[in-house]
């Protein structure tokens, strides 16, 4: 299927400063994430019969023009089941469909499969066709992704990285930086290096740091100039998974983090009344 990239100049956080729009088809075309509009981007979609509009996710830098071309084009806008009320505060516009996991967009006689692929947002997801998948803000060829609390979920992103990387696609399309041609080997490294600031996380815990900001200043060892509070709320979101897995106590009203109490322990065996029970530690 012919897909096409185009550069859109929008207020994001990315270093580029643009984020990619995608063109999929010619005939009954899914337009992807029209983060604003420019010149080409415009020729592009009068060039083609545009029938459906969608984004990976709501964030404003990936949803500004989705209103504009719908109208244009008299498209079929999609909005994400489960997050109807947020697509229409994003875009302005209320969904005429929605999809899930699975659902099946049919693009140019072919069909182009929702993944869905949170973390990075709670609405996130990708569109898969042939080998090919528009992956929006869940990998960049350098560099990482944020996955910030109080929406980003660093559980479901590790998983939603692996679950791409089993399939073994032959690109990736992001929406921020350029087209991804070894996927696994990109998507090898972002679980690497998420699994290894979560290590540098639960060692700053377990060394004594207990506020957010001291586990911050542990974690890191680059400068944070600019970027402090992208970088702290991928801290919070490490400590909630290392909460959610045990391995922390975390109090999120407070933002105060401990190493984990183990107060009901059984790992030891009493065999005193000839039985294999477990000794209880209180």
């Amino acid at each position: 299927m012919d897909i096409a990239r185009v550069s859109v100049s929008v207020d994001t956080r990315a270093p580029t400063g643009q984020t990619y729009a995608y063109l999929l088809g010619s005939t009954d075309a899914l337009l992807v994430d029209p983060a604003g509009r420019s010149e080409r981007l415009d020729a592009l979609v009068a060039e083609r019969d545009v029938a459906h509009v969608a984004v990976t996710h709501t964030h404003s830098d990936h949803v500004g023009a989705v209103a504009h071309y719908a109208d244009v084009t008299g498209a079929t806008v999609w909005g994400h089941e489960d997050y109807v009320e947020r697509f229409e505060d994003a875009t302005g516009r209320t969904a005429d469909r929605t999809f899930g996991e699975g659902t099946r967009l049919p693009v140019d006689g072919r069909e182009v499969a929702v993944l869905d692929t949170p973390g990075h947002a709670p609405d996130h997801v990708a569109f898969a066709v042939d080998d090919d998948i528009v992956s929006g803000d869940l990998a960049v060829a350098e560099g990482s992704v944020v996955v910030g609390a109080p929406e980003g979920d660093m559980i479901a992103y590790v998983l939603a990285l692996l679950r791409l990387q089993a399939r073994a696609p032959d690109r990736l399309l992001p929406g921020h930086g350029p087209a991804i041609r070894e996927p696994n080997a990109v998507l090898a490294r972002l679980v690497d290096h998420r699994l290894d600031r979560e290590q540098r996380v639960f060692d700053a815990v377990a060394d004594g740091a207990r506020d957010v900001d001291a586990v911050l200043n542990a974690a890191y060892e680059k400068d944070l100039t600019g970027v402090r509070d992208l970088a702290r709320a991928t801290v919070v979101a490490h400590v909630e998974k290392l909460a959610e897995e045990g391995r922390v106590d975390w109090d999120a009203e407070t933002e105060r983090a401990a190493p984990a109490e183990r107060t009901d322990r059984t790992d030891e065996t009493d065999h005193s009344d000839g039985t294999d029970q477990p000794k209880r530690t209180e």
